[in-house]
């Protein structure tokens, strides 16, 4: 049978070499399901497969986008699903493997069907949020569509503005849109859940963001300084370096803050994924366990 296997897990963990591993023992190409390194600008922030590791097995969806390109989940999604299909023409198997929730979500459970946004209309609201500021978008939404209001992050521009282009472009609301209905796959799915103990997360963040500073992310970060307002560097580890760059914070405190708020985002990426309980955990240290599940689970 068919069989997509899924490696998941919060920043920091370890999924890197784990999946190479497999990759070498099942013979396959590893689809990537993280939502920033697709952009080819920003290599070292978002910790990106090395040019040594895309060498040694071929990667999808690393690098492939300008920082300008407008992505989406729905579009991952489709796209996604179509190297699975290709993968499957000669293999049993297919990898996929990140962190990013929504995406390995749109594989695997498939996400509601909402309208892609014309240019027009997004580079509309865009302007519109750069004269207006957040709060005044925040308000309109809640006007036209007071239910998904109650329940998106009226902090995360991204969100709001994309609510909003819904809105204007259909007329209609972008509660509307969303169903939630579960997408019925044609293949198996296997679920691999990888994770440490917390203090030793937190450590392998914190080491790992100086690893980045050492490997050059100030300079990255300065060379795309002049694209801040776009949302695909709307991110951590960005957005520190630019207050810093304003001179708002000494370098020290940015480091800081991108630690902390890496540690944060890991709790979130943990909280979200214990709630599937049809992953399987195991400490990535543990690969020929791993290994070992996997064919028996095929």
């Amino acid at each position: 049978m068919k069989t997509l296997i899924v490696i998941l897990g919060p920043t920091g963990v370890g999924k890197t070499e784990l999946c190479l591993r497999l990759a070498d023992s099942f013979s396959t190409p590893i689809i990537n399901a993280d939502s920033r390194q697709i952009f080819r600008e920003i290599p070292i922030g978002t910790a990106a497969p090395t040019l040594a590791q895309q060498q040694r097995v071929k990667h999808y969806f690393v690098g492939t986008h300008s920082l300008k390109d407008y992505y989406s989940a729905s579009i991952y999604e489709q796209e996604a699903l179509q190297v699975i299909e290709q993968q499957f023409h000669h293999s049993d198997i297919a990898l996929l493997a990140g962190g990013s929730m929504m995406y390995i979500d749109a594989v695997c459970n498939g996400i509601d069907d909402i309208p892609t946004i014309d240019d027009a209309t997004r580079n509309l609201m865009k302007k519109r949020l750069e004269e207006e500021g957040l709060q005044s978008l925040v308000e309109e939404l809640k006007q036209l569509d007071p239910e998904h209001y109650n329940i998106v992050d009226r902090q995360n521009p991204r969100r709001v503005v994309h609510a909003l282009e819904i809105c204007h472009m259909t007329g209609k609301t972008y509660t509307s849109f969303r169903t939630n209905s579960q997408k019925v796959r044609p293949f198996k799915i296997i679920k691999i859940g990888l994770n440490r103990d917390r203090e030793e997360l937190y450590s392998r963040i914190n080491s790992r963001v100086l690893q980045m500073m050492e490997e050059g992310l100030l300079e990255e970060a300065h060379s795309v300084y002049p694209k801040r307002s776009l949302n695909s560097l709307n991110t951590v580890g960005y957005k520190e370096l630019f207050h810093y760059f304003d001179g708002v914070i000494p370098l020290e405190e940015a480091i800081r803050q991108i630690q902390s708020n890496t540690r944060r985002y890991m709790r979130k990426q943990i909280t979200w994924f214990k709630r599937d309980e049809s992953i399987q955990w195991f400490h990535p240290d543990n690969i020929e366990e791993i290994i070992n599940y996997i064919k028996s689970s095929l």
